[in-house]
Order: structure tokens, then sequence, then C-alpha cells
């Protein structure tokens, strides 16, 4: 099953609804409506059947996901009303496929990770990115799903996109082994890790890690295929295609790290949460910054990968402008350079 959220105008303002994506059909499918709809079929009251259709799949896909395997059936039975509670798939208007708890993003490819080191750090990569894992929190505030346009902060001439499988987690998890991780796997996305590649090289000497270079902007989406859909990750092949311009061919290969050591590490003295997202890392020469060619105002980039679909997203003709920015202060040990 494929599974995302769309935004539904409503007399109080945009709300978010859980859909079932049928692209084969060319429909979405709103499931707290169709369960509803099937409810009464089976003999509930109208309001009754609401109450429990709202229950079964609130506005959150990340709590729909935390009711467990109850979620899913009752998806499958809503589908039994689909034709009544569908509607065509390009009039709908997309947000991030899942609304993340947290955000983890890895590093697990080795081929992206030595053709970024030979292209921006000009060396061989360092040891420790074959000790463990390694991965770094983003917000969960820029989050933008199929066809939203993404910011250009005015900081940059280097935006970038990254090609990434996103793992949700289903249920909650803590100090899993590998071998127990994939089992707390709902399903696969597309994500794309939105860089700036510029002020990430100014970032990184502060030694806090990622900041404005990663946390403006995540892509999600167009949605959720759940796990049962995929046979294997390993292997899944990837596109990368800008103003319709192919730019990278990829697939799901030369795993430093693979899905479920990556998964299972995350959970190490921490938590998985139910809609929590983990990026896979960039796959081989899915991003810019590897072939050496960035992104312009008002482009339009596109990112295929094979068992969920394709997530597009128009960068903003303009540039966004924050209203203050911090002045340098004073190096204070400029006399002992």
């Amino acid at each position: 099953m494929k599974l995302g959220r769309i935004a539904v105008p409503t007399p109080d303002g945009e709300q978010i609804r859980v859909v079932a994506a049928q692209p084969d059909f060319s429909r979405v499918v709103d499931l707290a409506r169709a369960y509803s709809l099937a409810l009464q079929k089976s003999g509930a009251t109208p309001h009754r059947a609401r109450e429990l259709a709202s229950s079964a799949f609130p506005l959150s896909l990340s709590a729909a996901i935390a009711g467990g395997a109850r979620f899913l059936d009752d998806a499958h039975a809503a589908l039994a009303a689909a034709d009544d509670a569908s509607t065509p798939i390009d009039d709908v208007s997309w947000r991030a496929a899942v609304d993340p708890p947290v955000i983890r993003d890895g590093l697990t490819f080795g081929t992206h990770i030595e053709n970024y080191f030979r292209n921006v750090v000009h060396s061989k990569p360092v040891r420790e990115i074959y000790n463990r894992p390694g991965f770094f929190k983003g917000s969960t505030a820029t989050v933008y799903g199929h066809d939203e346009v993404i910011p250009y902060p005015n900081i940059s001439s280097k935006l970038d996109y990254e090609l990434e499988i996103g793992y949700i987690v289903g249920k909650p998890g803590r100090n899993l082994t590998p071998d127990e991780a994939l089992g707390h796997i709902f399903g696969i996305t597309i994500f794309n890790d939105w860089s700036l590649r510029d002020v990430q090289a100014v970032e990184g000497p502060i030694g806090m890690g990622a900041q404005h270079s990663k946390d403006f902007a995540y892509g999600i989406g167009p949605w959720v295929t759940t796990i049962d859909e995929i046979s294997s990750i390993e292997g899944l092949r990837g596109q990368v295609r800008v103003n319709g311009e192919v730019r990278s061919d990829t697939k799901v290969e030369n795993f430093v790290y693979t899905p479920e050591e990556l998964v299972a590490y995350v959970s190490i003295f921490d938590g998985l949460q139910a809609g929590d997202l983990i990026g896979s890392g960039t796959m081989g020469f899915g991003a810019g910054v590897e072939i050496n060619r960035f992104l312009e105002p008002g482009d339009l980039v596109e990112l295929d990968l094979e068992g969920v679909g394709t997530l597009r997203n128009r960068v903003a003709a303009e540039k966004e402008i924050p209203p203050w920015w911090p002045e340098p202060r004073p190096y204070p040990y400029e006399s002992e350079d």
C-alpha cells in the first residue's frame, strides 16, 4: 500500500488528510472518509461512523502508524468503499508524506562518500566513517511534500539535491540488533536532503553539525510504500532529473552499512518512535556535488525511486532574505595566527 498526506481546504483553513495513493488508477483515496462509508454500509450511524473513522485515520500519518497492525487492517477495510471517497491524483495538493517526530539522516553509501570527499574535501574519506554509521538530526519544521516549492536561502549560491531512501519507523524500539531492526520499518519513501554546500563548509568547522545548510528544507514523498511491497531494498534503481534533463542514474548498492545496521545503530541508547524518518544517506551520484552541478532559482527537480515513485519540487524563483543576520564578532586569537 502507498500512503501519504494531502491538504484539503475547509472553512477553518487547510486540513491534512491521510490517503492511500493508487497511481495505477490515477486516484487517491481519503481513508477516513472511505472507512466511515464502509462502516455505514455495515450498519453504523453516520455520526458514529465518522467518530470511529477519525480515530482510525487521524490527521497525522505518524499517529496512524502508531496504531500498529490495526491501522493497515482498517486501511484495507476502508478501500472497500474507495470508489466513493476517491479524488483524481492530479487534483490533490500533497504535503510531506509523513510528519516524523524525529528526522535522522545517515551516511551509508560508499560511492557517494568517495565522491564527496574527492570533490569537496579533496582527500580520502576519514576513518571514522567506517567505524560506525554516522547520522545527524534534522528539523521537522521544514518538511516539504511532492510539488511544494522549496525555498532558496540568500546565504548560498550552491543549492544541492540529495536522492536518499527514507526508512519510516513502524513501532518503538531501543537497543535493537540488525536482525530485529527490519521488523521495525513500516515502509520507505523518497527523502531529499536539500543542502547548501557552501554554507555546509562554513558550518562544519564550528563542530556542532549542520545548521542552516540542512534545516531549511527536507523533501519527503510523494508517499510511503509499505515494506511488504518491497522485496529487497538493495538493487532499487533511482534517477535524478533537473528541468527534464537526466543528471544521474543510480541504484541502491555499495553499502558501507546496511539499512538494518543503520536503523539498529540509531536505536542504541536512544528510542525509535512510530513515524520517525531515518535517511539512508545519498545514493551514489545522487547529489549535484558529485558531478559539480548545482541548482538555480526556478529549477524543477525530480527524484525517482523504484518501488515508490517520483518526488518533484521546484526551487523558488527568488531567494529568501531573512530580516536579520548576525554580525561577525572580533576573533580574540588573531595575534596568535
